[in-house]
């Protein structure tokens, strides 16, 4: 699971908008604000497509409790 920290970084790091992910996370976009703002009561479908969205751009995350992110070399 990323987190909500995690997922602005990477956004950030591809220097997406939140519109951009979403359009290709095929989610809405107040899903990924939700997501982004730590609410609750989102569908853990959409939580793995906004992860499988940023990993095909080349982000890798790291759940060692850090919260890191990086690009793929």
């Amino acid at each position: 699971m990323i987190t909500p920290r995690q997922t602005r970084a990477a956004r950030a790091l591809l220097g997406w908008s939140r519109q951009e992910l979403a359009d290709r996370a095929l989610v809405s976009l107040s899903t990924v604000r939700r997501m982004e703002e730590a609410e609750r009561d989102i569908r853990m479908s959409s939580i793995e497509s906004v992860r499988k969205a940023l990993e095909a751009a080349g982000v890798e995350f790291s759940n060692r409790g850090d919260d890191g992110i990086r690009l793929k070399p």
